[in-house]
């Protein structure tokens, strides 16, 4: 598995790989999406001097575009309802209390929220799906779906690659930008989860 990656990482194909993987892990989030972009950004720094497969910029742009298509796809599934998507929420208080929570925070502008969530398990499809059942307008949730899919990106494709050339070699470069990675998405689940008289007050 690992020689596949290898080589697959050095072909145009990681590009097509890289978009699908970010694109449905809004629906399926045990896909490794984070770890595939972060070992694309290492291959990226191993490769020799331009033009080179992956390149860094593509990746970025691929990364973030994929999270925003992603995002918007769920976004859309769920604001045109249905009658099993309303009892699967009902049926999660941690869902419901996630969704009560991105509409109250959207509607005082703190789609923030959208991006520490991009971080979080499971948290992008928390927020997707929820701006969408609760019907939040689009003008609301795509700038703060677009801001957390460049950040998201830029974060995973800056560990991988400034890791690996500060590091010198892939492998280790890849480790340690996946144990920043899960760190981060610790934090944000941390934050996401914290009632919201933890926050700072409305303005």
């Amino acid at each position: 598995m690992l020689e596949t990656l290898g080589s697959l990482t050095s072909s145009p194909w990681i590009y097509v790989v890289v978009a699908v993987s970010i694109v449905l892990d809004v629906f399926l989030p045990v896909l490794p999406s984070g770890m595939l972009v972060i070992t694309a950004a290492a291959a990226a720094a191993a490769a020799g001097p331009p033009p080179r497969v992956p390149d860094i910029t593509a990746l970025l742009v691929i990364a973030a575009t994929a999270s925003v298509l992603g995002d918007l796809a769920a976004y859309r599934l769920a604001r045109l309802g249905g009658a099993r998507l309303d009892r699967a929420i009902a049926r999660s208080r941690r869902l419901t209390r996630a969704h009560e929570r991105l509409g109250t925070a959207l509607s005082r502008g703190g789609g923030a929220l959208v991006v520490i969530a991009r971080f979080a398990p499971a948290g992008r499809s928390v927020v997707s799906l929820g701006a969408g059942r609760t019907q939040r307008k689009v003008t609301e949730f795509l700038p703060w779906s677009v801001l957390a899919g460049i950040t998201w990106a830029g974060y995973s494709v800056s560990l991988g690659y400034f890791g690996t050339q500060w590091l010198g070699t892939a492998w280790l470069g890849t480790a340690v930008s996946l144990i920043a990675l899960f760190a981060a998405g610790s934090l944000a689940a941390f934050l996401v989860r914290r009632p919201p008289e933890a926050t700072a007050p409305a303005t």
